[in-house]
């Protein structure tokens, strides 16, 4: 009986398993951790696995999931907004790029040919790897993830009439033009029908699927979807990963979304996994081993090129400063796309198999060197940026707003766009430099700082202003905020967000005395509205849930002076839950004991 699957499975299951937390701990970051293990147990590590090619083939369907799930979160419309960054950035890199790595190719001594296919496959950045550190890093709705996923699309657009041009600089090239217009007559046959079939066949074949009750019927449907999308696109020599995308983007609007979203997520985040640790295990050190210096010269030469041709286009693409040496390291590596166009270039004979083995190994070291750039990033380069940010902060003029609000996130905003609305005027602290960006783009008047310094409380008009509002996320530093209005500035007022219960009791340790728990009126208005659709009425539910808030406020600040004694407090909450339910029977009764004396008048 051959083992041989479940040994892969095994072993690759246990090399990222032990590579991934490390390298996460370490600070380097998920994909890094993949392709370590990947070199680990590869031909060039320990030999653990063989059959790199047949893996690396299988898992690149993780890119075709990660496309088919961001494009069901961008409908047609919003893609059509796009546009401009897609088809005018994502020109401008691919060109700028091309040209540069043309030239320094010519100035190396090679074939115009070869300078140009290489030059080509070398301008493309690595979906996988660019995508997947902005959703780890949660960057996408950045000005650099936007414009980085912009670019990365029309790489995978661009790739395709780069992969039908390379016959024609190969042998036998005037016999192949024929076959080329019949390749371009497919594609646009084939993206018709995707189209079509998008609009008029899916949905009513998953509303016929959905009405079976199967959960795993629509799974197996949507990885079918995915997968003939993928095959299809493939058989006519195009990306998959574009293939799918467009259909992602067809079924954005569906009623289907979140349900297919939820089906494929485990699928990809394995798969994408499976992908990172193939490409490590198929890197070439062979040809590294042969060549070293040259090697390691052309990974220098790329990576220099790339990077100074992509941090002078954030700046023309108007990325904020902190945001353009991540941009342009994020895309500096070569891509997935450039081991199809190397292997096109050696088919059709443009150059040998050990030049394409040769480029094929740098782009492999290019993308394990990425994620060490974005820890050179994350350890040198942008800590200076928040320092340029907190001198901009220290210049603060001095503000005369009666409220100072710390802390803009989903809690603040909404104090603020009140007290907007009313034309309160307010003064918001905020510790995030891209929040404050963005914040300030829409009209707000937001300071980057952190509301714990006391010249920064007191460049911001503490002295004069009447009340504080505590939203800080952090629990400490929101204690850390109270304990220096507390000394420094007594007259403010402190309105405070507890994110907990043990959060709302330290509060309460330090005087402050309007404290708003940031998920228990939401859940009690919520609740209110559940016993409505359960058949209450309206007064009915309005009271009950009057009686709760009563209730679970009084049992808290009775609860307060024992707090810290854990077995109080669990005797406490049983008696409490005891009496409520009581509290509620009675009132039961009560409202039957009136139904009953209503009927009998």
């Amino acid at each position: 009986m051959d083992h041989s699957l479940l040994f892969n499975a095994l072993i690759y299951l246990a090399a990222t398993v032990l590579a991934v937390p490390i390298a996460k701990r370490l600070g380097l970051g998920a994909v890094l951790g993949y392709l370590l293990a990947g070199i680990a147990i590869g031909p060039w590590g320990l030999r653990l696995i063989e059959g790199v090619e047949v893996i690396l083939s299988f898992s690149e369907f993780g890119v075709v999931l990660l496309l088919f799930l961001i494009g069901l979160g961008l409908d047609p419309k919003r893609l059509w907004s796009l546009r401009r960054s897609i088809f005018g950035w994502g020109a401008l890199q691919v060109g700028a790029c091309t040209l540069l790595l043309f030239g320094a190719a010519i100035a190396l001594g090679a074939a115009w040919k070869i300078a140009l296919i290489a030059a080509l496959g070398l301008s493309l950045s690595s979906t996988a790897i660019a995508l997947a550190t902005l959703d780890e890093r949660n960057l996408t709705r950045t000005p650099a993830g936007a414009a980085g996923f912009s670019i990365l699309l029309f790489q995978d657009i661009a790739a395709i009439p780069m992969i039908a041009l390379i016959p024609f600089l190969g042998a036998g090239a005037r016999a192949q033009a024929d076959d080329g217009w019949m390749v371009a007559l497919k594609v646009a046959a084939v993206l018709l029908a995707l189209v079509l079939c998008g609009r008029y066949l899916m949905r009513p074949a998953m509303r016929f699927i959905a009405k079976t009750g199967s959960r795993e019927i629509f799974t197996s449907f949507a990885l079918l979807l995915v997968i003939a999308i993928g095959w299809l696109m493939q058989s006519v020599g195009m990306s998959m990963a574009l293939g799918t995308f467009l259909a992602g983007v067809l079924l954005a609007d569906s009623e289907y979304r979140h349900a297919l979203e939820s089906d494929l997520e485990p699928f990809k985040g394995l798969l994408m996994g499976l992908f990172f640790t193939a490409v490590g295990m198929s890197a070439d050190f062979g040809a590294f081993l042969a060549q070293p210096l040259l090697v390691v010269g052309l990974v220098l030469a790329l990576l220099t090129i790339k990077i100074g041709a992509l941090y002078l286009l954030a700046k023309w693409f108007g990325i904020p400063r902190g945001e353009q040496a991540l941009f342009a390291f994020l895309l500096s590596q070569g891509g997935e796309f450039a081991f199809v166009v190397f292997g096109a270039g050696a088919t059709a004979r443009v150059f040998s198999e050990q030049v394409a083995s040769l480029l094929v190994v740098v782009v492999a070291l290019s993308m394990v060197a990425t994620p060490l750039l974005l820890v050179l990033y994350d350890k040198l380069i942008a800590p200076r940026f928040r320092q340029d940010k907190r001198r901009a902060a220290d210049r603060i003029e001095p503000q005369e707003a009666p409220v100072i609000i710390a802390g803009f996130g989903r809690f603040g905003q909404i104090i603020g766009r009140m007290l907007l609305a009313n034309r309160i005027r307010a003064t918001v602290l905020d510790h995030d430099a891209d929040q404050v960006d963005l914040l300030r783009k829409f009209g707000f008047k937001v300071f980057y700082g952190d509301a714990t310094r006391a010249d920064l409380l007191r460049a911001a008009g503490a002295a004069s202003a009447r009340l504080l509002v505590v939203a800080v996320d952090d629990v400490e530093d929101s204690l850390a905020l109270v304990d220096l209005a507390r000394r420094d500035f007594p007259h403010l007022t402190i309105l405070a967000r507890a994110r907990n219960l043990t959060h709302y009791y330290d509060l309460m340790d330090r005087g402050v005395t309007i404290i708003e728990r940031e998920t228990f009126e939401a859940s009690l208005q919520l609740g209110g509205k559940l016993l409505q659709e359960l058949g209450y009425e309206r007064r009915r539910a309005q009271h009950v849930v009057s009686k709760f808030r009563e209730h679970n406020l009084r049992l808290l600040h009775a609860a307060y002076p024992h707090y810290k004694d854990q077995p109080q407090m669990i005797s406490m909450a049983k008696q409490g839950r005891k009496e409520l339910e009581d509290m509620f029977a009675r009132d039961a009764e009560a409202l039957e004991e009136q139904t009953r004396e209503a009927a009998n008048r």
